[in-house]
């Protein structure tokens, strides 16, 4: 996963060496949480459900093999690339030590940050009521803005 540029200062020289050793030598290549495996293209359905490509077997969220889906929900299924990222359990970059450092895929990794990824969308929202406040008046809830 890219580093935004306004963290970069945080991260240490190192950290391309140090997220390998994470994702590949310390994991094996696969997510340490539900056990997808990088780089493969997956079939999932909704709520973490996984086929492994290897073996067909199919697994929950959480890595521990369930029964396969039925027809119906087939209709759902999905395919998607598998990506493992060095994620920091205490969400501090600039602690680097091994044993905060976890290998996740895209998912887990959403999941593991979901609560400062809730709070920036919060943000984001009240920063445009702030600029339509700013430029167009005070918002009112449930009024449209003039023009529209």
């Amino acid at each position: 996963m890219p580093i935004r540029p306004e963290l970069k200062a945080l991260y240490p020289p190192n950290w391309p060496e140090l997220s390998r050793q994470v994702r590949f030598e310390r994991a094996g290549g696969v997510c340490q949480r539900c056990g997808r495996p990088h780089g493969h293209r997956l079939q999932v359905l909704p709520g973490g459900r996984w086929k492994h490509p290897e073996t067909g077997h199919w697994f929950n969220g959480r890595g521990r093999r369930i029964s396969p889906p039925d027809l119906i929900e087939h209709l759902q299924m999905r395919q998607t690339k598998v990506v493992l990222a060095a994620a920091h359990l205490n969400h501090d970059p600039t602690s680097n030590r091994l044993r905060n450092l976890r290998a996740l895929c895209q998912r887990c990794h959403l999941l593991h940050d979901r609560m400062y990824h809730l709070a920036q969308r919060r943000l984001t929202l009240r920063r445009r009521l702030a600029l339509g406040d700013l430029f167009e008046g005070l918002y009112r809830a449930g009024v449209p803005p003039l023009g529209l």
